[in-house]
Parts: structure tokens; C-alpha cells; sequence
């Protein structure tokens, strides 16, 4: 009798252990079943009115997409004319053009200037008809009314003696000039000589001569000869 009470003991635990142990299980399997049938029988079915708001949403979204991007997309016309051919380079899709040598590409390119050339000149023509065309248009201006009245001054006449007739065309007088003094009164004598235009080579060494102011005529002749007065002896 004790030994079986022994072994009754000894048995009881582990038989509670695997009870504990198989509880659990079976719970959790019960749980699982039910979960599982429950999508299948009683999943609620989609109402049409739910669904048409998941289809428009991408569409307000596209339209939403092209406001939002077109203030950052600049247009075209406002980009610089290099980055316009760059961007016209790139979405260029056509065939390659064959290889041509050098003498062809400097062929091409001579042709090319030669255009542009005509064109050019036809443009520079048609710009110099349309200013002369204006220029006949506009009236003309009033001419401006002189500040100061036309008068030509007084040339001074001077007389004097050659001294010199060697240069073709020209002769050196000496003027010589006998004034009083303004402080002392005394007779002052002073000469200065200048180089007057003969045309005809009329005057020689020695005459008394008389001479008129003139334009330049040379570097140094700025007098006309009017006159001999007295020729030499």
C-alpha cells in the first residue's frame, strides 16, 4: 500500500504539467478557428460608395500635380537663347549625320558665312533705305540765327624795306616803327621783320614795299605784298 501511494505521488505532477502543458494548445487552436472563418463568412462586403472615392483621389491628385509644378517649370521664352539650343540639342532624336572630312566640313562652313553674308548685306541695305526714307520724311530744320553779325575786322597795312628776296614767292621786309615814349617822351625806335607772299616775284632787295595781313599761307608767311612804293636804286 505504501509503495503505490508512493507512485500515485510521484505521478501526479508530471501528469499535471502535461494537462497544463496540452490546456494552452487546445485554447489557442480554438482561438485560430474561428478567426479564420470569420473572414470567410462574415467579411463585410465593399460598399461601391467606398470604393469610388479611392479611384477619384489619384485623379484630384494629378490635377493637383501640374498646379503645384508649373510655378517652379520655367517657360521657354524667358530662358537665355544658349540654354534654349542646349535643351533643343538634347530632345533631339533624329539620325547621326554622316562622318564628311575636313575638306568638306570647311566647304560647308565657307558656304555657310557666304550666306549669311548675303543676307546680312540684304538686311544693312533695306535698314540704310528705311533711315534715308525717314530722313526725307522729317522736316527740315531752321538754320540758327548767327550770335554775332558777320564782320570782318580791319587788316593792318604795314611798310617797310625788303631785305631779302631769294625764296621763290616770298620776301622778308623789316618794319621799322619810330614811337614816342608814354614816361620820358623820348623818340623810341624798334624794327621787326616779316615774311610777306610776292606772287609774281615783283618786289627785289631794297624797295620799299608795302604789306597787308593775311590768312596763314605757309608756316612762317602770315603778310601779302600790296605794293612797291619805291623801288631801290
Amino acid at each position: 500500500m505504501a509503495d503505490e501511494q508512493d507512485k500515485e505521488t510521484t505521478e501526479t505532477p508530471e501528469a499535471e504539467n502535461e494537462q497544463a502543458v496540452e490546456a494552452p494548445q487546445e485554447a489557442a487552436q480554438e482561438a485560430a478557428a474561428p478567426e479564420a472563418e470569420v473572414p470567410a463568412a462574415e467579411a463585410p462586403e465593399e460598399s461601391p460608395e467606398a470604393e469610388t472615392p479611392a479611384e477619384e483621389a489619384p485623379a484630384a491628385e494629378d490635377q493637383e500635380a501640374p498646379e503645384a509644378a508649373a510655378p517652379t517649370a520655367e517657360p521657354e521664352a524667358q530662358l537665355p537663347p544658349k540654354e534654349r539650343r542646349r535643351r533643343a540639342r538634347s530632345a533631339h532624336s533624329g539620325e547621326a549625320r554622316p562622318a564628311r572630312s575636313p575638306e568638306e566640313r570647311h566647304a560647308e562652313r565657307v558656304a555657310t558665312r557666304r550666306d549669311k553674308a548675303v543676307r546680312r548685306r540684304a538686311r544693312r541695305l533695306q535698314e540704310r533705305a528705311k533711315a534715308a526714307a525717314r530722313r526725307a520724311a522729317k522736316p527740315a530744320a531752321e538754320p540758327l540765327a548767327p550770335v554775332h553779325a558777320p564782320v570782318e575786322g580791319t587788316r593792318r597795312v604795314r611798310q617797310g624795306i625788303v631785305v631779302s628776296d631769294k625764296a621763290e614767292k616770298t620776301i622778308t621786309v623789316r618794319i621799322d616803327i619810330a614811337r614816342r615814349h608814354r614816361r620820358y617822351e623820348k623818340i623810341v625806335r624798334s624794327s621787326s621783320t616779316v615774311h610777306a607772299h610776292d606772287e609774281n616775284n615783283d618786289a627785289n632787295e631794297g624797295d620799299v614795299v608795302r604789306v597787308i595781313e593775311s590768312r596763314p599761307l605757309s608756316r612762317t608767311k602770315r603778310w601779302a605784298l600790296v605794293d612797291v612804293v619805291e623801288r631801290a636804286r
